[in-house]
């Protein structure tokens, strides 16, 4: 005789709140990692930077980690940009409330912090982006694009401004 209990209640699915970053160099470029073989989706795909915000953390402190782990160098300056509610899937199965970060960092102290999520970096004009990009990335940088930080127009000189 088999003895079956109460099932659990099954625990609701929750978006999860994520830090994305467009790292800089105020100077017009942006940097872009390549995805590798032991990223999480869509490996070889180029992207901005990214990161669970952690119990208690503010964004700030969740952002200049991040960025410190997937880069190696410590930002110059943070500014939130604005924020995207990302579902993906059809049902969805993956959703994200992503806060976005222009990020001011100093391109000759920049390395591969995570070599098993990332096999290159690059410095991009606006007019000059690499493909493929992540499927979530031109929405990222049309954020960064469009003036939704205080100092747009040095970011990325030459940009249409929203």
């Amino acid at each position: 005789m088999t003895v079956v209990g109460p099932k659990e209640p099954k625990e609701p699915k929750r978006p999860t709140v994520s830090c994305v970053f467009v790292c800089h160099d105020g100077a017009g470029r942006v940097l872009l990692a390549r995805r590798s073989a032991g990223a999480r989706d869509e490996p070889g795909t180029w992207d901005c930077g990214a990161g669970a915000l952690e119990f208690g953390e503010s964004f700030e402190r969740a952002v200049a980690r991040e960025v410190y782990e997937e880069y190696g160098v410590r930002p110059l300056g943070i500014e939130q940009i604005g924020v995207r509610n990302v579902l993906r899937g059809d049902p969805v199965d993956s959703h994200w409330v992503a806060v976005v970060f222009a990020v001011r960092v100093e391109p000759d102290e920049v390395t591969i912090g995570e070599p098993h999520k990332f096999d290159a970096l690059g410095w991009f004009a606006p007019h000059a982006l690499p493909v493929p990009l992540h499927s979530q990335c031109g929405a990222t940088l049309e954020l960064f694009e469009m003036g939704g930080a205080r100092d747009a127009r040095e970011r990325w000189p030459g940009r249409r401004q929203g």
